[in-house]
């Protein structure tokens, strides 16, 4: 076993990260203890399980993380600290938004990180399962799906190839309560990767205007979809998901509106926060969380 140490820049509030990641029920988190353990896929073959635990404080962030996988220990560590985006200085995006109209948010939820999600293609299957549902059912459908046709190591959940997911039948997925169109983009989409069609990596060297244009071609993946994986998958800050129903009722409370604003006024408003949307968005949604 391995353990090395890492003292982020700036401000960093793990535990509302392990608080978000806890939402998920195939993340092994523990909040008490201040870990979660971290499915590392290097390669086709060679899987690993890293815990990565707060060992600082908000304003003085330092982590730990240890594995029992001691071969390519630089590129596991160097995988975690770019996934949970250690060397953004978040100080940056609070001085930006003080003197912004939503300066009171950003000073009550100070430090809020873009995490990404572990796989870029285990990050488009969690939004494709969940755009267009509540949360609890969302997770109800993803967490079935990767514990019907995926891998479980050392308690932690890694998601299926999508060379697997490929070879599955519509009805297999029907069966997990998956809608007829549902299956379709899932299993669609990841015969387009499994294929090489579709190379997902090639688009974190592309603009989010490229992305939008390239993926939004999919059956199956709207602006939404595209968005939230440009956000969580490849942890892009200007990212502004304004048709998110969740976003809109932040904003309905942040501006004491009587109904939830329109989506063109969300996005002018929208305008002002650039470069750093994906945080304002962040921010929004945490606000309202219970």
């Amino acid at each position: 076993m391995w353990k090395e140490y890492y003292h982020a820049a700036g401000i960093y509030d793990f535990d509302y990260t392990l608080q978000r990641l806890d939402m998920d029920p195939l993340i092994n988190v523990n909040m008490k203890e201040r870990w979660v353990d971290v499915p590392v896929r290097l390669d086709q073959d060679n899987k690993c399980v890293v815990r990565v635990k707060g060992e600082g404080t908000t304003e003085k962030p330092v982590f730990s993380v240890m594995s029992d996988y001691d071969e390519d220990q630089d590129v596991v560590f160097e995988y975690i600290r770019n996934l949970f985006q250690w060397d953004r200085d978040l100080q940056d995006v609070e001085d930006f938004f003080e003197e912004s109209d939503l300066a009171r948010l950003f000073f009550t939820y100070a430090g809020t990180p873009i995490v990404k999600d572990f796989h870029l293609y285990d990050s488009l299957m969690k939004v494709i399962i969940h755009q267009q549902l509540n949360m609890k059912f969302a997770y109800t459908l993803s967490t079935r799906f990767v514990q019907n046709y995926g891998e479980q190591i050392d308690g932690s959940w890694f998601y299926p190839k999508p060379e697997v997911v490929a070879n599955l039948d519509y009805q297999d997925l029907k069966e997990l309560q998956f809608s007829q169109r549902k299956a379709e983009y899932v299993i669609d989409t990841s015969k387009l990767i499994a294929n090489g069609e579709l190379e997902l990596e090639q688009f974190a060297k592309k603009s989010n205007e490229e992305v939008m244009k390239a993926l939004g071609k999919v059956r199956g993946v709207g602006p939404w979809t595209v968005q939230n994986w440009l956000m969580f998958g490849l942890g892009r800050e200007d990212l502004f998901p304004a048709a998110d129903v969740g976003i809109q009722n932040a904003l309905k409370k942040e501006w004491r509106m009587e109904e939830k604003p329109k989506k063109d006024v969300i996005e002018k408003a929208a305008q002002k926060w650039s470069p750093y949307r994906s945080y304002a968005a962040l921010t929004l949604w945490r606000s309202i969380e219970g």
